[in-house]
């Protein structure tokens, strides 16, 4: 879409009010996760309570925002993955192994659990676009998944290239575009910047 052209209304939707909607947010550039997070607080600061699952984000060295998330009583968070930092060179590891799927497949439960519960208003589910694209988990699932939650429950769904089908079921889609990153002139990531 051209910036002249103006958005196409969702049909599906039309007149609908209140939470229970689907939003993506995917793209090569920097911000999908900040960006949900940012509606997290949103959520939680108006005294809903809002649940994230971080797929393929384990360990607790890289990911300084949860120290902030664990201040904020509305919000609660579920990590599944192994961490992919190597401790001593400080390479990512990019493949995917059978713990990497059973650990999707966790998340996916976990999902599951929040989605229908009544508990929460709003549910990210961080990085899942790449988990499926990567072939960590069916997409299919993560479909069914949400073809069964309440109808009040807002999703937000993160990450790199999300597969047709999510693009389908989202009702607002973001893209982060990339156009510049310093980390392609050698600046490593930053501690509170990057992670």
């Amino acid at each position: 879409m051209t910036e002249k052209q103006q958005p196409i209304a969702d049909k599906r939707i039309l007149g609908r009010q209140g939470y229970g909607l689907i939003q993506l947010i995917h793209g090569h550039g920097k911000g999908k996760t900040t960006a949900a997070l940012g509606q997290a607080i949103r959520c939680a600061g108006s005294g809903r309570k809002v649940t994230i699952v971080y797929f393929d984000k384990g360990g607790n060295d890289h990911y300084f925002e949860r120290l902030a998330l664990d201040k904020i009583e509305n919000i609660d968070y579920f990590v599944t993955g192994r961490d992919r930092i190597d401790p001593v060179n400080g390479r990512f590891d990019f493949s995917i192994t059978d713990i990497d799927k059973k650990e999707a497949s966790r998340g996916l439960e976990l999902t599951r659990g929040f989605l229908t519960s009544g508990e929460y208003s709003l549910v990210i589910l961080d990085e899942i676009n790449s988990t499926t694209d990567l072939g960590m988990l069916d997409s299919k699932l993560v479909l069914d998944a949400l073809a069964q939650k309440n109808e009040d429950v807002e999703v937000i769904l993160t990450g790199r290239d999300p597969c047709p089908e999510f693009l389908e079921a989202a009702h607002l889609i973001t893209e982060s575009k990339l156009e510049r990153h310093y980390f392609y002139s050698g600046v490593k990531a930053r501690e509170g910047l990057d992670f």
